[in-house]
């Protein structure tokens, strides 16, 4: 199985030809999900949305889109009060609901939130931020997934702080939600938002959940030039490969190889 792994595209400051150049690669990859782990836009206004969503549409479905910080309104006065009370009207109209999207097939269950706020007790409203309700909702999808399925968590805030990354998460929540995700089996949890490409291991449990995130296809580079993951599924094994935008063409930039849990594993240490 192959998952195309998109994040930070920032439609109104988006590369356009490393955007051209990936509709390109995926649609002739013809994966069999492509995961968007969120701020599809810059600035949450309505013409990036429209571009994002034209986008999508050139791609091949099926398709997990969540929203990250990014996409909630917040240049203008019409966008600020539409912030605090149509907080996520832009994102559904185009791209459905903004928590809670799930996907499976055979081999793979895939559950997703969303970490994004329009506004928090803290000033940095653009750090992450997870509840109580959407742990329970994950861990009991988790769960329910079929003995060997991959178990695929996508969110937009890495739910951990990345050693050596170019910016925090800082997510509430995201330390107890990662432990709970592990207990509950998950094997990938995938993100965006730091627009740099990772893998590290969840340090709960086996160890064997992987954290992976992927970089942007933005101008917004931090380190890596604009690009996405490639996601191979084996049963033994996960392999990640980190494609990078350079001279007119995508080539990689790192890979990882990663056990996967046998039937027989579960998540708990």
């Amino acid at each position: 199985m192959r998952l195309v792994q998109l994040s930070d595209i920032h439609f109104g400051g988006e590369n356009k030809e490393a955007v051209e150049a990936a509709t390109a690669w995926i649609r002739d990859a013809r994966p069999d999900l492509v995961v968007v782990a969120g701020d599809l836009t810059l600035d949450g206004k309505t013409p990036e949305f429209d571009a994002a969503a034209a986008w999508l549409k050139r791609l091949p479905d099926p398709m997990i889109v969540v929203p990250g910080n990014h996409d909630t309104p917040f240049v203008g006065p019409r966008e600020l009060f539409e912030r605090f009370t149509r907080t996520w009207g832009r994102f559904k109209d185009r791209f459905g609901d903004e928590d809670g999207a799930a996907w499976r097939a055979p081999g793979v269950t895939v559950s997703s939130l969303n970490t994004a706020r329009a506004a928090q007790v803290r000033w940095n409203w653009s750090k992450g931020a997870v509840s109580r309700g959407q742990i329970r909702r994950v861990v009991r999808e988790l769960e329910a997934a079929p003995a060997g399925d991959l178990r695929v968590v996508v969110c937009h805030h890495p739910l951990m702080e990345v050693l050596g990354g170019p910016m925090t998460a800082k997510v509430h929540g995201g330390v107890d939600a990662a432990n709970h995700f592990v207990q509950a089996g998950a094997d990938v949890i995938l993100s965006g938002h730091i627009h740099l490409p990772f893998v590290t291991a969840v340090p709960f449990g086996d160890g064997k959940t992987q954290a992976i995130g992927s970089g942007t296809l933005s101008h917004r580079e931090r380190g890596a030039a604009p690009g996405f993951n490639v996601i191979e599924v084996e049963p033994g094994c996960v392999r990640v490969q980190a494609l990078a935008y350079e001279h007119g063409k995508f080539n990689a930039w790192r890979t990882w190889a990663c056990d996967r849990r046998s039937p027989n594993e579960n998540g708990a240490a």
